[in-house]
């Protein structure tokens, strides 16, 4: 698969869980293909503690809030129908209990994947882990799952081709990546051959005074580093990106370059592994961690869907806030221009008024309310046409 040409789509919120989701969202496959989407990421499969899915038990029941098994499948071959990958969000760095341990802690594991406490970390704090040290952060919700183990990894890989052949996955999602080493994460992406793999590396910003702080280089190596520990095999959610859109879309559109003339993102350093996104189930929808301005979401639309990377639009923007047809009109002229994951970006006005750049060799974005326009700007050769747009938000053109 050329990931080159990939829109994601996010095809759940924190609330899907509380209706039959699968059968929701099996309709809509027509219409996410039509409106140039290539890929949907599906909510945790697994019987779970929270209906949500993140605090899985067995994970090979798949009866969970979302629907059943069969519906599950259902969806996807709708999907499958209409050309579209689906990825599934797989929880892989912790796993809840079926029974207590003898002190009462619950780390004797059910199912078909019935592991005891040797397949615990030893220093998770909460469960009383019998295997190595963890090589990463502790979840401290659920026992965190020692992935040093051989028996751990050769069970999960098990798993996860199962999830291929037998359910229909294309790809995966990779929850809480931060709480093991991406090198088991490489092994787990090279033995079950994703057309993409995503994974959550998340982070907190540089803030100083309570603001976000202009230079993020540190917040994007460790998103880097996590990536090189995958050896590459994984791209990873560009939380650097977010982070510096929603400051700079308020008239700080300074912060959109860095001292080098980069994107300030991971899209600046490993486009073709950078996942940009708005928003997702935990920063937006009802729990609302860490919102993207609402009015500026087109504007940010405009930004990462006219920028390399690969960009994902979020369930709630694209059915519930109206934003479908611009956003679709975005997806169209990203495709007519030939933009890509690794496509170049020369940045030429990032100010306090506005911000200008060439994508590749077909399409210049401008974003906020200064007066530009092609023939304003003296080293851009070429017939430019205005394309999409919406008032002095952003305006895109598209050379003739």
């Amino acid at each position: 698969l050329d990931s080159s040409f990939c829109f994601k789509f996010q095809g759940f919120n924190w609330e899907s869980c509380r209706k039959r989701w699968y059968q929701d969202l099996a309709p809509k496959a027509a219409d996410l293909s039509q409106s140039g989407i290539t890929t949907v990421w599906f909510p945790p499969p697994t019987e779970s503690v929270a209906p949500q899915g993140y605090m899985p038990v067995d994970l090979y029941n798949l009866n969970s809030a979302y629907g059943s098994m069969d519906e599950l499948k259902h969806c996807i071959q709708e999907m499958h129908k209409h050309d579209l990958l689906v990825l599934g969000d797989v929880v892989l760095n912790h796993r809840c209990a079926y029974k207590q341990n003898s002190n009462g802690v619950w780390n004797i594991f059910g199912g078909k994947l019935s592991w005891g406490p040797e397949a615990i970390v030893n220093d998770d704090p909460n469960f009383q882990g019998r295997g190595n040290p963890s090589s990463g952060d502790i979840f401290h919700a659920a026992p965190n799952i020692d992935h040093s183990q051989a028996f751990v990894r050769k069970d999960i890989k098990e798993y996860l081709d199962w999830l291929k052949t037998e359910i229909g996955y294309d790809g995966w999602r990779l929850d809480f990546v931060r709480g093991f080493w991406g090198g088991y994460v490489k092994e787990y992406i090279e033995a079950s051959e994703p057309a993409f793999a995503i994974g959550e590396y998340w982070d907190s910003l540089l803030y100083e005074g309570g603001n976000v702080a202009y230079n993020q280089d540190a917040h994007r190596q460790r998103i880097i580093d996590w990536i090189n520990a995958t050896g590459g095999t994984s791209s990873a959610f560009d939380v650097t990106t977010k982070g510096i859109l929603h400051a700079a879309l308020h008239n700080e559109y300074w912060r959109l370059i860095d001292p080098r003339q980069k994107p300030p993102g991971v899209m600046g350093w490993w486009p073709s592994r950078a996942v940009t996104f708005l928003e997702n189930h935990d920063t937006g929808s009802t729990q609302g961690h860490w919102p993207f301005p609402r009015d500026k979401l087109l504007q940010g639309y405009a930004y990462i869907l006219t920028h390399p990377g690969t960009p994902v639009i979020f369930y709630d923007h694209f059915y519930d806030f109206g934003l479908r047809d611009p956003i679709v009109d975005l997806i169209a002229a990203r495709n007519r221009t030939g933009i890509n994951c690794r496509s170049p970006v020369k940045i030429f006005h990032a100010n306090n008024d506005g911000y200008v750049a060439k994508v590749g060799e077909q399409l210049v974005v401008k974003l906020g309310r200064f007066d530009w326009n092609p023939s304003k700007q003296n080293d851009l050769i070429g017939n430019w046409k205005r394309s999409v747009g919406q008032g002095s938000d952003y305006q895109v053109w598209e050379e003739e």
